[in-house]
C-alpha cells in the first residue's frame, strides 16, 4: 500500500508542477513537457505490471497511473487545439496584411490621381 501512495504522490506532484510551470511558457514547450510526462507514466505502468507485489495493489496502482495518463492526454489535446488555433490566427493575419500590400493600383493618400473633365 505504501508503494501506491508514494507513486501516486510523485506522479501528482509532477503533473501539478507542470501545470504551474507551463503557465508562463509557450505552447510548444508545454506540449513537450506533457508528452514527456506521459512517457514516464507509461514506463511506470509497465514497471508496475512487471513488478512484484500483490495483484490487488498492482491493479490499484495501474488504475491510478492510467487515470493520470488520461488526464495528461486530455491536457495534450487541449494544448494541440490551442496551438492549431494560434497558427490559424497568425495565418489569417498574414493573409490580411498581404492583401493590404498587394497590388499596384491601390489608392492611398500619397497616390491619388485627380481627373478633370
Amino acid at each position: 500500500m505504501t508503494t501506491i501512495s508514494t507513486t501516486a504522490a510523485s506522479a501528482q506532484s509532477s503533473s501539478t508542477g507542470s501545470s504551474q510551470a507551463s503557465s508562463g511558457n509557450d505552447i510548444a514547450s508545454q506540449i513537450s513537457r506533457v508528452t514527456q510526462q506521459i512517457t514516464k507514466l507509461t514506463q511506470q505502468l509497465k514497471d508496475v505490471a512487471n513488478g512484484e507485489g500483490a495483484a490487488e495493489a498492482k491493479q490499484k496502482q495501474a488504475q491510478i497511473i492510467q487515470s493520470q495518463i488520461q488526464m495528461l492526454q486530455a491536457q495534450l489535446a487541449q494544448l494541440q487545439r490551442q496551438q492549431a488555433e494560434e497558427a490559424q490566427q497568425k495565418q489569417s493575419q498574414q493573409q490580411v496584411q498581404q492583401g493590404k500590400t498587394e497590388g499596384v493600383n491601390k489608392p492611398s493618400d500619397e497616390h491619388q490621381i485627380d481627373i478633370y473633365i
